[in-house]
């Protein structure tokens, strides 16, 4: 993923020489993981040292990362923004952190940031990666910026219009994000598509209809798929409408996809159409840049029906741990989150 870089002079900048030690989270093979020491140089003009106060877990595209299922021919197009090492490993990956400004120019110092960086408690970044986050938007909250951008890019790949019947499938991180951004729309009828029905409460928590796979309603005009599975992209086109189109979020990694191709799809003249956040989607690319997509990202974050997203939290020494329990299904959470320590004799801002 590439981010554009704005043109304009940076602030003027505090000098520092001193360099600082970070650690981060490393997937180090298939399924392990590991916190490395490092050392940061000093920020540079242009660029700002952010302490980081929390991270979110991308479940999906994060396992995929930590089972080493990256396919080899894709590795280079799916690298994060500011990702150490390759596929599959030694890696430095993810995408959801919070913190707040150390050093840098004067008037990002003490403001706090998103950044579409890996798990780290301090990173030097130039400023032109960070959003700053508004003051109605509590901190922990904002790890889900990255989520809500990827789905903000789908409703524009889609262009949903006045009365449309849309089924969301699959009431993960991204599903639920996306139905969540959707409830606002003037919409026909909205259903969120779940095989679990514990998952319920969380759906109708957002102010989306639950529905299970046999009770959904056909004949969408768009249908955002977001299960991961087989099943789940066979059920999109069933409820696809004639000439309707099925919007792709899932990543599969390198795993083999089988799809009924000769039921709905073809006798229906159905579309699917991948969504990837990697860059605008067409329909805005050439009037809004990454960031100003992102800014608009955490934006939207001032609801509190967002915190449903957020179901678990470790401190960041578990991460490890926590990695290998998402991985074996003895953690279940949606968005989890990691929380940093402070620093001794500071008072940070964690609100």
């Amino acid at each position: 993923m590439t981010f554009p870089q704005p043109a304009q002079q940076p602030a003027p900048q505090r000098a520092h020489t001193h360099t600082h030690t970070a650690l981060a989270y490393w997937t180090v093979g298939p399924c392990q993981g590991e916190l490395r020491r490092e050392e940061l140089p000093a920020p540079s003009q242009g660029q700002a040292l952010v302490r980081a106060l929390y991270s979110g877990i991308s479940r999906g595209t994060e396992l995929v990362v930590h089972e080493a299922h990256v396919p080899a021919r894709i590795a280079k197009a799916m690298r994060a923004p500011h990702q150490t090492g390759d596929f599959p490993g030694p890696v430095k990956f993810g995408y959801l952190s919070v913190g707040v400004v150390e050093e840098g120019p004067e008037d990002w110092i003490g403001k706090n940031v998103f950044c579409l960086h890996p798990h780290q408690d301090r990173y030097v970044v130039p400023v032109t990666s960070l959003t700053r986050i508004p003051d109605a938007v509590p901190l922990r909250r904002a790890v889900l910026t990255g989520i809500a951008e990827i789905a903000l890019n789908a409703l524009w790949e889609a262009g949903p219009r006045l009365g449309d019947r849309i089924a969301v499938v699959g009431a993960g991180l991204v599903g639920g994000m996306t139905a969540a951004l959707l409830r606002s729309f003037p919409l026909g009828r909205l259903q969120l598509v779940e095989t679990d029905p514990g998952k319920r409460g969380f759906v109708e928590s957002l102010g989306v209809e639950f529905a299970l796979p046999d009770d959904a309603k056909p004949d969408c005009d768009i249908v955002f798929h977001c299960s991961a599975t087989d099943e789940g992209l066979a059920r999109s086109l069933q409820l696809a409408g004639d000439e309707g189109e099925v919007i792709e979020l899932s990543w599969y990694g390198n795993r083999a996809v089988s799809l009924p191709l000769g039921e709905d799809f073809h006798a229906r003249r159905l579309s699917i159409r991948a969504s990837q956040v990697g860059v605008v989607a067409r329909s805005r690319r050439h009037r809004r840049t990454s960031s100003e997509r992102l800014q608009l990202a955490v934006s939207l974050l001032q609801d509190r029906v967002f915190d449903a997203f957020l179901t678990g939290e470790s401190p960041f020494e578990e991460l490890p741990e926590v990695f290998d329990g998402l991985e074996n299904g003895e953690l279940d959470d949606l968005c989890h989150v990691i929380a940093y320590p402070e620093p001794p004799n500071r008072e940070g801002n964690q609100a």
